[in-house]
């Protein structure tokens, strides 16, 4: 399994989670991970754990929309973003927001290409700020 069918993965395990307790099992049960199966545990699991900071920072960004209506696949495909962003030391930056872009697309509403390569960019470019501050 490619990496980006990973995310897919990962993006419908959190859509699903919106509305019922998800078991990454069943999220895979139709098709192997193979050697990706540690990634989606891992991202997965890692935004759950994350998912009020990553909401928080998501609901910092989005300049005129309150987080909470934004359109769950948005919601999740930033969270997605966000954790590759700032968590993922195994995915490049540029991956990471070429991917959410690429989700977006595929899974997201009309404007949500452009809403959140915006809001990704914005946390990449504070990122590097703080990192050049302080190192």
């Amino acid at each position: 399994m490619q990496r980006s069918r990973a995310r897919e993965l990962v993006l419908f395990a959190l859509y699903r989670a919106e509305f019922l307790p998800v078991v990454l099992d069943e999220v895979c049960e139709d098709e192997d991970p193979g050697d990706q199966r540690p990634y989606i545990e891992s991202v997965y699991n890692g935004i759950v754990a994350r998912r009020d900071e990553i909401d928080r920072m998501i609901g910092e960004r989005t300049v005129g929309w309150r987080f909470d209506r934004l359109a769950l696949l948005d919601r999740n495909i930033l969270r997605i973003g966000v954790y590759e962003l700032l968590y993922s030391e195994d995915v490049p930056p540029e991956v990471a927001l070429d991917e959410a872009v690429e989700l977006a697309k595929s899974y997201g509403t009309e404007q949500a290409r452009g809403f959140i390569n915006g809001i990704l960019d914005r946390v990449w470019k504070e990122k590097r700020e703080r990192e050049n501050a302080s190192g």
